[in-house]
């Protein structure tokens, strides 16, 4: 039997990655951070070693002795968490004293580079779910009005230049004006902060970063963005397709289309700047 790692955060991906895995035959054996991925993991892998942030030689060790050369990365860890709840071995002291600083993007490739170089490959999340990328188009009945179309335009300029900066993925804006940019918060309090200065015409745009290594941390979306949408009163979603993932697509439409919001996902080519 095949064995593969898995590098589990937060959220649904690391379960859902798990129960495909295993349909397909595979061994899976999961690290997994405590205080961000679900005890539920445990259902679905073969062997799990529960890891806090910065036990890097800990998990080195627990996928050679389990055989592991290939692995995927997925699932979300709190920002703040950084500040709060990381305890560094030797090799991740190490492995942190040779960067400048602690962008999220550059910290994943240098840790991926580092997997590589003690002999285990980085797969992309969507190895074996590529059913979650966002295809291209316009999911929902509701179409953006014109000045909706305006502020995607705008909004799309000014998410990828926050990506560029390593500050977030995520622009919240409304009439030209912008509302909200995502930090350390994360999206869904991005989403809150900027609707609710709104009058039910706010449009939420969510882009990969420019340098965003597209194997792990794809930007995210789901019912729960919907449910936020439609209590803060949004009216259009903008992902990136291709490069983004989306969880229960079709319950996340149906959502949608009940309360009279707009979901997309494009590319660059479908705007001149």
């Amino acid at each position: 039997m095949k064995q593969i790692g898995l590098i589990a955060g937060g959220g649904q991906f690391p379960i859902l990655f798990a129960k495909k895995a295993a349909e397909k035959g595979y061994c899976v054996c999961a690290a997994a951070y405590i205080k961000e991925a679900s005890r539920e993991l445990e259902k679905y892998v073969d062997q799990i070693e529960w890891l806090h942030l910065g036990q890097v030689g800990r998990l080195l060790k627990f996928f050679r002795r389990h055989g592991v050369t290939e692995t995927v990365m997925m699932g979300s860890v709190r920002k703040t968490k950084i500040f709060t709840d990381i305890r560094p071995d030797f090799k991740a002291i190490a492995f942190i004293a040779t960067k400048g600083h602690t962008h999220d993007d550059s910290i994943l490739s240098s840790f991926a580079d580092l997997l590589e170089k003690e002999g285990i490959s980085v797969s992309p999340s969507t190895l074996l779910l590529p059913e979650l990328i966002s295809p291209k188009g316009c999911w929902t009945r509701k179409k953006p009005d014109n000045a909706e179309l305006k502020d995607i335009q705008t909004g799309w300029k000014i998410a990828r230049e926050i990506g560029k900066l390593d500050i977030g993925q995520c622009v919240v804006l409304s009439n030209g004006t912008v509302l909200a940019v995502e930090a350390a918060d994360g999206t869904d309090a991005t989403i809150k902060r900027g609707a609710s200065l709104a009058d039910r015409k706010a449009v939420v745009v969510k882009l990969s970063k420019p340098q965003q290594d597209l194997r792990f941390d794809l930007p995210s979306t789901g019912v729960e963005t919907i449910r936020i949408m439609a209590q803060y009163g949004a009216s259009v979603l903008v992902l990136e397709a291709d490069k983004s993932i989306t969880f229960d697509r079709e319950k996340m439409i149906i959502l949608a289309d009940t309360h009279g919001i707009s979901v997309n996902a494009m590319h660059d080519d479908d705007f001149v700047f």
